[in-house]
């Protein structure tokens, strides 16, 4: 009994101290910016451009490209299916869905949940934490685990209306999996294949995407371009 007593406390005590030793998530962010280019490259990230293809087996394939304008705060992604490009666009307070229709646009007001979740995606092409603590964000280190026989150290990132459960390789430090909780719809991304850019910040060229109302994984593979130009007309109504 006394022996059984004794080694419950010590496996009380490392528990303890393992929590006490925690890493906090600003050195696990800063262990990513160091694995992928620096902090510096990252901080003078002004423009992205993604060319996207998505495939499903249970769905046509499809490509996206999306042109991200940090200073302007502004994003746009077209969507092309079946030769019909589908372009959704938000620009500061203001948001907007171009839709074929023959030979002319229709343009739509995207409802506010729309323009909130492509403000969320703006910064998740780069990373969710980019910037968090003035987007209004709180990140907590919730420990390490393992995923696919790798140890991790997840990191928790909140704010209103959305969570981010972040899946940082301990060794590498890479970012492998986000899981985000946005009204009410879990998303799991799995990313891979790291390339380094041009610019030279490294960045994940495969992501495998699951959500819980389609449960149906999506291939995502991405080719991006870091401050390139970008063209006014994209975010013109």
């Amino acid at each position: 009994m006394k022996k059984s007593l004794n080694m419950l406390s010590a496996l009380l005590l490392i528990s303890f101290l393992s929590f006490g030793q925690q890493v906090p998530a600003d050195s696990v962010f800063s262990k990513f910016y160091k694995a992928t280019g620096g902090k510096a490259l990252w901080d003078g990230v002004k423009t992205l451009n993604l060319k996207r293809s998505y495939t499903a087996a249970s769905a046509a394939p499809y490509d996206a490209n999306v042109t991200v304008s940090i200073p302007d705060q502004s994003i746009s992604k077209s969507k092309t299916i079946m030769k019909r490009s589908f372009v959704y666009t938000v620009k500061g307070n203001e948001g907007w869905i171009k839709v074929p229709i023959g030979q002319r646009t229709d343009v739509k007001d995207l409802s506010q949940a729309e323009q909130q979740n492509m403000r969320w995606e703006m910064y998740e092409l780069l990373a969710p934490f980019v910037d968090y603590k003035n987007r209004g964000l709180i990140a907590t280190t919730v420990g390490i685990e393992t995923l696919n026989s790798i140890p991790v150290t997840q990191v928790e990132l909140q704010g209103k209306g959305v969570k981010y459960n972040l899946y940082f390789d301990s060794k590498t430090g890479l970012l492998q999996r986000v899981r985000k909780n946005l009204a009410g719809v879990e998303t799991t991304t799995d990313l891979s294949n790291y390339s380094k850019s041009a610019y030279g910040i490294s960045y994940p060229t495969k992501l495998v995407e699951i959500n819980s109302l389609d449960k149906k994984p999506v291939t995502i593979v991405s080719s991006a371009t870091i401050n390139g130009q970008v063209s006014p007309e994209l975010f013109r109504r």
